[in-house]
């Protein structure tokens, strides 16, 4: 038997080394060359490695696609299958899980990696929080890059040196200064960054990454998945809070994706629209993850989900890693020496002032837009010092085409290791006038003030940078509100339209007699059926669940149907050859089989022949 020859290029193709460039958090780069079959988990164990780092499952690598959707490398997957992109390839590694309890992270690495994360947050608009919080978040970030305030090193604009939040008043910078001046002093390095993260893990958006969606009105809204569940931002409310032990399915249709789930013992299903499948399948999968990390007490709990309930329809998807329990219950057994945390020097610092000299490389997370400077973060001038709460109206931003660099770095060395029972020093918060100075309004997002259960998160509206969201969009045409092509219109709006037209209105008119007339009809008929075949079809179209097993059954039945008309003229085939197969002589010596042969085979094969020489003869006779 003659081996194959297309085995031998692809075993030489198996040699062939791919280059992999991965993007750490302080915008450092590292490589490394992969196979073919090199699996995801092989790229963040080596990031790992190169950072020493232990607690590796909060993070994750994440690359962007040809057509710039964002995905999460599969670590169970080998790298090539799910890369689309050309060679070589560029990833990112990000905080991926971000953890509830940052007090219970154990080593200063990883809190230091969460805070260069949370950075690139603010900068980026992801971490929405209002005037108060964004002052003491960037006066931590300046301790930590700085340490303690020193007249004679600092001038009095140094704030500006700093590019912490996507555009800055001049009022915030002098308040971080004030903070970092009087409430901050003597703290290191990591005491900083730890205070930081105590400040930012109780904000509403700490850890969401947004996805944007229409909701059923054609409003334009993002969602998140959180350590505490599933949430819905929309203008400055969060008007969505479902916890992920209410939260009962995720699934996804086409570019349709829905929550189910139970709020005040009621069935709740939320739908949102987004804006292309892949958006809508990477949304579902990050749901999917998110609820088996932060729900299940053991990774043995975990269990493949589908994407929908209709037998055999739908993507089929399993978290594959540990669960955010037994991570902590991990960490708290880690016994060695605290690894080194090289952080950057203050002029390496991404913080400082070198955000828009940075070459963007491709196949990599875009960067975000500088945005122009607007009136909605001028400040109010008050008096007294108390913070006002009432939401301004805002017009919505349109941020410059341009794109900045990412976000800012680390801090100075000589550094104290920070035991894991460190508790941050308790800071009185003196509020000001508001008008916070970390994301920008973007799109025009209406608030939907009479929503139950709405909670108000800043005095401006929550749209983060459009360049760094999942999906894919164009700052230049028009941002988040393009992304759908055929946008759901609002039924009011709509209503508003159909009354202003009268042909529309004769139009609808005509259709409605023309359903009444098919509907009297249609019951005319029905009335002449007997009383047990009407209850029977009344059972079934009134009762969903039934509808649901009737279609599972028969797709199970057309399925059968279809696997025995290709599986027994398949055997019958191999049966009548001459195939010298033990298992079919077996079958073949069979008195049953034989009593076939002689039968029904034989009679059935010389009438087929005598058809087929029949109908020859008569097309060459024509």
């Amino acid at each position: 038997m003659k081996m194959l020859r297309f085995r031998s290029p692809s075993i030489r193709s198996l040699d062939l080394e791919i280059l992999c460039t991965i993007r750490l958090l302080d915008d450092s780069e590292i490589s490394c060359s992969i196979q073919r079959d090199t699996k995801g988990q092989f790229l963040l164990d080596h990031v790992c490695n190169h950072y020493n780092l232990l607690e590796k499952d909060y993070f994750g690598i994440r690359y962007v696609d040809p057509e710039k959707q964002r995905h999460w490398l599969e670590p169970n997957k080998p790298v090539v299958r799910q890369m689309k992109s050309q060679q070589p390839y560029t990833m990112c590694f990000r905080v991926k899980f971000y953890p509830h309890e940052p007090l219970k992270i154990k080593e200063e690495l990883t809190r230091y990696l969460l805070y260069l994360q949370l950075k690139r947050d603010i900068y980026h608009g992801r971490l929405l929080c209002p005037f108060a919080e964004a002052a003491y978040l960037g006066a931590c970030i300046v301790q930590a890059e700085l340490g303690d305030y020193d007249p004679e090193e600092h001038p009095s604009d140094y704030i500006s040196d700093f590019k912490l939040f996507p555009k800055q008043s001049l009022k915030l910078e002098r308040k971080i200064m004030e903070i970092h001046k009087n409430e901050l002093r003597g703290q290191c390095a990591a005491f900083a960054e730890l205070n930081m993260l105590q400040r930012a893990h109780s904000l509403e958006t700490y850890g969401v990454d947004p996805h944007p969606c229409k909701d059923f009105t054609g409003s334009t809204a993002f969602l998140g998945f959180t350590a505490t569940g599933f949430v819905v931002f929309q203008g400055n409310k969060r008007i969505h809070l479902l916890k992920w032990l209410d939260v009962s399915k995720l699934k996804f249709e086409g570019k349709t994706f829905y929550v189910i789930g139970i709020q005040k013992e009621k069935k709740l299903v939320l739908t949102f629209h987004t804006s292309t499948p892949a958006a809508c399948k990477h949304l579902w999968k990050c749901g999917v993850e998110n609820q088996a990390f932060y729900k299940c007490a053991k990774s043995s709990q975990i269990k493949t989900v589908s994407s929908s309930n209709i037998f055999f329809k739908g993507s089929r998807f399993k978290y594959s890693g540990r669960v955010a329990k037994e991570v902590i219950e991990a960490s708290s057994k880690i016994q060695r020496e605290p690894p080194e945390v090289r952080r950057a020097q203050f002029g390496q610092s991404r913080s400082f002032n070198s955000l828009s000299h940075k070459n963007l490389i491709m196949n990599m997370e875009p960067l975000v837009p500088a945005l122009p400077s607007t009136n909605e973060y001028e400040e109010t001038a008050t008096d007294n010092g108390v913070a006002v709460k009432e939401s301004v109206p805002l017009s919505p931003l349109k941020p410059s085409a341009a794109p900045t660099d990412t976000e800012p770095r680390s801090t100075e060395g000589g550094n104290s290791s920070l035991s894991n029972d460190l508790q941050p020093p308790r800071v009185s918060m003196e509020t000001s006038n508001l008008r916070p100075q970390t994301p920008k309004a973007e799109d025009e997002v209406e608030e939907d003030e009479e929503a139950s259960g709405a909670l108000t998160i800043s005095e401006l509206v929550y749209s983060p940078c459009a360049s760094m969201l999942p999906t894919p969009v164009d700052d230049s045409q028009g941002g988040v509100d393009l992304l759908f092509s055929s946008p759901v219109q609002s039924p009011a709006r709509l209503l508003r339209e159909l009354h202003a037209d009268p042909d529309i209105q004769a139009q609808l008119e005509a259709e409605r007699e023309q359903d009444r007339a098919y509907e009297r009809t249609r019951l005319a008929a029905r009335s002449r059926m007997g009383g047990v075949l009407t209850s029977s079809l009344r059972l079934l179209s009134s009762n969903e669940r039934v509808n649901a097993c009737v279609l599972s059954m028969a797709r199970f039945v057309a399925v059968v149907m279809g696997v025995l008309l290709v599986t027994v003229p398949t055997l019958l085939l191999l049966l009548e050859s001459d195939i010298d197969v033990s298992f079919l002589h077996e079958i073949r010596q069979t008195p049953e089989f034989e009593q076939f042969h002689y039968e029904y085979y034989c009679p059935l094969r010389r009438w087929i022949l005598c058809k087929i020489s029949m109908a020859m003869e008569n097309l060459w006779s024509d």
